[in-house]
């Protein structure tokens, strides 16, 4: 026989119980009646203030006073800080509650950052909070708790494959009691932000270990002399100004010892504790997105006419509607089952299941918001409705944290070793070949 895989075949299986914990409800309700009033009200307005800004690495007058108004309003009632499972500098929630509010977030471009949930702050915080030392966690960790700062994370290189961390290739030397630092980064995310003050950042320390011992995570403060930022990568023609995706070069840095993250070689042990969280969270947010494609879809198809018709009833325009929303719920449960798993067994027992879901959510929902663009025609790939931003969102989520195929390796891989000491002929015997149809 095979052994376990990703169901257990018990049906009483508590791992199976997707429903959201009775206390965190009412938090559930507060944050969809926040966004709704207090969120989706000034998004408009948000964006408006930002267009035409002289200086597109900055924010225009009256931006971040009007964002920092509501994330003032959000932790004042408590709506702050929900992404830490079972933290004492959060709500304490598990991933399975988080799941469900972090959907409702991803319904919105501004809610994420109005609650303190979004990335990659939210990765940075919760590596800091993890295995921060006492002095990393008051210098950075509070500041990005308080929503007072911004982060990044600098892995992916150029120059290497980056999604295998083993060739990334960005030096850190141990000079006296400094770290040096030599070599680039590339789609830094949010180190273009004017509040971006600190980097966590991979490195290669010891070049001439054991190949998953190589690899450090150090702390590098974005006013470090030696981090200059090359420029803007573009994302589908976009820089995505302010946050931007930036190239970064690394010359000479140098930077204290005491920022090593919880110890030299064990770069890989971070982020494995990261980037299952991240992952998830990502798919959690997508969740939202994807609702809120087929509802701008459904809204057009039933207001928008053509041959006589509303677009929602021309073709197979309505079985396109049927297909998303199906696809929307086989993916939440997918994301809720991820999210469970990471609660029952912890984050490293439960990759399978993350990647599971990393593979799946984003190539889907691209799928989905592809259906609502053709149904916007020439709008849907316009400034005139969100979609073209959250379709190339969703696309780069597709090689964030990890390519889809690297992900459906993990799971392909665990299910071929499933069978490895299992001694069943590779062909049935006749009798077990198969059912035969036995008609209506």
């Amino acid at each position: 026989m095979p052994a376990p895989g990703m169901h257990s075949g018990v049906a009483t299986d508590e791992a199976l119980n997707l429903s959201m914990s009775a206390s965190a409800v009412p938090l559930f309700e507060a944050v969809c009646e926040f966004i709704a009033n207090e969120v989706d009200p000034i998004t408009e307005e948000f964006y408006a203030l930002g267009e035409g800004r002289s200086d597109r690495w900055s924010f225009a007058d009256g931006q971040l006073e009007l964002l920092d108004g509501v994330k003032a309003k959000a932790r004042a009632a408590g709506l702050w800080n929900f992404f830490l499972p079972d933290a004492d500098t959060g709500e304490g929630l598990s991933n399975l509650d988080y799941a469900y509010i972090a959907a409702e977030l991803g319904k919105s471009p501004l809610a994420p950052e109005c609650l303190n949930c979004s990335a990659p702050d939210t990765g940075n915080m919760e590596v800091l909070e993890r295995v921060g030392t006492a002095a990393q966690k008051e210098r950075w960790l509070k500041p990005l708790l308080d929503g007072r700062i911004r982060s990044a994370f600098a892995m992916t290189e150029p120059d290497v494959a980056s999604s295998d961390a083993r060739n990334v290739a960005t030096s850190a030397v141990l000079d006296g009691d400094e770290w040096l630092i030599n070599g680039e980064k590339f789609y830094i995310s949010g180190a273009g932000d004017p509040r971006c003050e600190i980097m966590i950042v991979m490195v290669r320390t010891s070049p001439d270990g054991p190949p998953h011992q190589q690899q450090s995570q150090i702390l590098v403060p974005m006013n470090t002399p030696g981090v200059e930022i090359v420029g803007a990568m573009q994302v589908f023609g976009q820089d995505d100004a302010p946050h931007g995706h930036m190239h970064l070069r690394f010359a000479d840095v140098r930077v204290p010892a005491s920022n090593m993250l919880l110890g030299e070689g064990r770069g890989f042990e971070i982020s494995q504790l990261r980037l299952g969280p991240g992952r998830i969270h990502h798919c959690m947010r997508s969740i939202g997105a994807a609702e809120k494609a087929l509802e701008l879809m459904v809204r057009r198809g039933l207001n928008r006419e053509a041959f006589g018709r509303p677009l929602a009833r021309l073709g197979k325009n309505t079985e396109v509607i049927a297909k998303a929303r199906i696809e929307i719920e086989s993916m939440r449960l997918m994301v809720l089952r991820a999210a469970r798993a990471m609660d029952f067994t912890g984050n490293a027992e439960a990759r399978i299941w993350v990647s599971a879901v990393k593979a799946m959510v984003p190539e889907r929902v691209c799928a989905i918001i592809d259906e609502a663009i053709q149904v916007h025609g020439a709008a849907g790939i316009s400034q005139w409705t969100p979609l073209a931003g959250m379709y190339a969102a969703q696309r780069t989520l597709r090689l964030a944290d990890g390519p889809d195929e690297v992900h459906w390796h993990v799971v392909g891989r665990a299910e071929l070793t499933r069978y490895e000491n299992d001694h069943s002929p590779a062909v049935p015997p006749a009798g077990e070949r198969g059912g035969v149809f036995s008609g209506p």
